[in-house]
């Protein structure tokens, strides 16, 4: 059995990937024209300077920015970074960005792990965020439990791979928010690749929303993926329809 645990991210990433991953959205700031609401999402992660040691820049334009230094070892991961994050939410006004700095530490096995995730805004003197979790990573299951938005929501996903040959996989997160006399939503979700360079996916929850995307992967460098939402409650019942391109070196 392995010893890294990996970092705070990667506790119950499995089961998000699934649910959340290339379905367009944006983050709580954006550019807007009209109905159309899009963002620029680049990322790169240099390779180990030391040994377990790497740098990640992420730009999510407009709304933040982020310079993290992780570094790996074993029984634990620790990331530490600093970056802006624009104070308003909505469409885009270029009105300012706050600074931001953020620690995150894991600790444990590849078997399971805990760990926590804390932003503090300088500018306004608060924290911003602060999450915690931990995970068990099963040969059948993998399960993950947190605490977020500064402890009001708890997440409980569970992820389990049927095919890897076709990257068929279920998941399922149960969310209760806020923590106190909140609401719980139930998302479960699946992904089946068709041909090598095609996935599907599928999520539906118990507010009656059913999303699905059709992933298609042109040229090894180019993801292009097309997803649409109905919202079975609503009177118009096609609520959502996005796209997303990524590129990859």
């Amino acid at each position: 059995m392995g010893r890294f645990p990996g970092l705070y991210f990667d506790i119950g990433k499995k089961a998000r990937d699934v649910l959340y991953k290339d379905y367009a959205k944006q983050p709580p700031t954006y550019f807007n024209y009209h109905c159309f609401k899009w963002n620029f999402d680049l990322s790169c992660e240099t390779q180990e300077i030391l040994p377990g040691l790497t740098t990640v820049f992420r730009f999510v334009i407009p709304d933040s920015s982020n310079v993290e230094v992780r570094f790996m070892q074993n029984y634990f991961g620790i990331a530490s970074g600093v970056g802006v994050k624009a104070y308003q939410q909505g469409p885009f006004k270029g009105n300012g960005y706050n600074p931001i700095v953020n620690f995150s530490g894991v600790i444990g096995r590849t078997l399971f792990s805990l760990g926590t995730d804390i932003s503090f805004d300088i500018s306004t003197k608060t924290f911003d965020q602060f999450t915690a979790g931990l995970s068990f990573n099963g040969p059948f299951l993998i399960a993950s439990l947190t605490l977020d938005d500064k402890f009001d929501t708890l997440k409980a996903s569970c992820y389990r791979e049927l095919n890897p040959l076709t990257r068929t996989a279920i998941a399922a997160e149960l969310k209760h928010s806020p923590l106190l006399n909140g609401s719980t939503t139930l998302t479960i979700g699946a992904q089946h690749a068709l041909f090598p360079f095609t996935l599907i996916k599928a999520r539906a929850n118990t507010e009656a929303k059913i999303t699905t995307l059709i992933r298609l992967e042109l040229w090894e460098k180019v993801l292009v993926s097309m997803n649409g939402e109905v919202d079975c409650w609503a009177t118009n019942k096609i609520s959502k329809i996005g796209l997303s391109v990524a590129l990859r070196a």
